[in-house]
């Protein structure tokens, strides 16, 4: 365990990744918000959207590509810089968007500079927390999901006030860009040009069997954190037939437990333990829910699957860049391999699933993804030092 000065001396670089993470979140925060704005501005209907907005996922893909082959050649720290800069480029251009072109071209674009952001700055997270001796993954994350809900906070305000998407996101853009570049000097260092060749792993050899558990539970842990995210609200206005405004609390009730789990979540310094807890606590939510169609039952479930999901990747993360036999940029990559499909899939799968009988049933399948992720969990290990 680190001495106090020196957990004190750690103190500006654990700044600057946690603001890398509100850029990020901050951002998505702040264009998510003002999606009806944009779509009216655009022309588009409810479905149009829906379409059109699956254009980020060709970002996504692309990026996971360029981020696996560039994550060992080049240094975490100047990838996280590179992708933060074209996140914050990248916003008001995509608030500000008014044709289509222009709105797939800043949604793929969006896709590929945030999941390109991932990677490199949870690697950054976890050199932060080996060099402070002490758990911190949870808290960077829970800084992403304050700036997402500080992003969504300032979206309101500026569509309460008239303010147009893109004059929104260029001011909070120019903001969190002036920060960042007075905080960049205090990212963690790393390998100047990359890793030496020598040291890199190919990429048939980083998919190790215990890298491939961890993205397995990375995968079930996004399915569930994204299918309660699209459904939560779904599920109480239409499902128990209470309205779109409970919809609306149950979603924010949710987001919150996520965000409180992530503030207090390194208070568990053993993260297999802090893995498998969250997932109880995950299971024990979806049983809850589920349990008894009525409203008490939906908000207490779904803030037990919130608190129990708020830890789950940062405590897989932590696991995967602290192996001993592959760099940690070059593990947590595999992890972003197996969390994003997990994202994807999630709604569509509920979706049809609740088609073919109902909401209730579809959203079983979170449960079977609990119990997944914790058989999977039985064979993670924790790296020595």
């Amino acid at each position: 365990m680190r001495t106090g000065p020196r957990s004190a001396s750690d103190l500006p670089s654990r700044l600057a990744v946690r603001l890398v993470f509100v850029v990020l979140g901050g951002t998505q925060g702040g264009w998510m918000a003002r999606i009806p704005a944009i779509r009216d501005a655009v022309g588009l209907d409810t479905a149009e959207w829906g379409v059109l907005s699956t254009a980020s996922a060709f970002g996504d893909v692309i990026a996971l590509v360029l981020v696996t082959v560039l994550i060992g050649r080049v240094g975490n720290r100047l990838l996280s810089l590179a992708a933060a800069t074209l996140v914050l480029a990248n916003a008001p251009l995509l608030a500000g968007a008014s044709t289509v072109p222009a709105l797939v071209a800043g949604l793929a674009l969006w896709g590929l500079s945030a999941t390109f952001l991932a990677t490199p700055v949870n690697a950054l997270a976890v050199a932060v927390e080996r060099d402070a001796g002490r758990p911190l993954m949870a808290g960077f994350h829970a800084s992403y999901s304050c700036g997402v809900l500080a992003g969504g906070a300032l979206g309101t305000l500026a569509a309460a006030t008239g303010t147009t998407p893109g004059a929104q996101l260029a001011w909070s853009s120019g903001v969190l860009g002036t920060l960042l570049v007075i905080l960049a000097p205090r990212l963690p260092k790393d390998h100047p040009g990359g890793r030496p060749k020598s040291e890199r792993r190919s990429l048939r050899h980083r998919f190790t069997p215990h890298l491939l558990v961890l993205a397995g539970v990375a995968f079930l842990g996004s399915f569930v954190e994204g299918a309660a995210s699209q459904w939560s609200s779904v599920y109480t206005a239409d499902q128990l037939g209470e309205g779109a405004a409970l919809g609306a609390t149950t979603y924010t009730c949710f987001s919150v437990a996520i965000l409180a789990g992530r503030l207090f979540g390194d208070r568990l310094p053993d993260r297999r333990t802090a893995l498998r807890v969250c997932l109880l606590t995950l299971l024990t939510g979806v049983i809850v829910t589920l349990a008894h169609p009525s409203l008490p039952f939906a908000l207490t479930g779904f803030v037990l699957i919130g608190l129990g999901i708020s830890c789950v990747l940062p405590a897989v993360i932590v696991l995967a860049g602290r192996q001993s036999d592959v760099p940690a940029g070059e593990a947590v990559s595999v992890v972003s391999i197996g969390q994003w499909p997990g994202f994807l899939l999630a709604g569509p799968a509920v979706g049809v699933l609740a088609n073919a009988t109902s909401l209730r049933v579809a959203l079983g399948m979170l449960g079977v993804a609990a119990v997944g992720a914790l058989v999977l969990s039985g064979r993670v290990r924790v790296p020595v030092d």
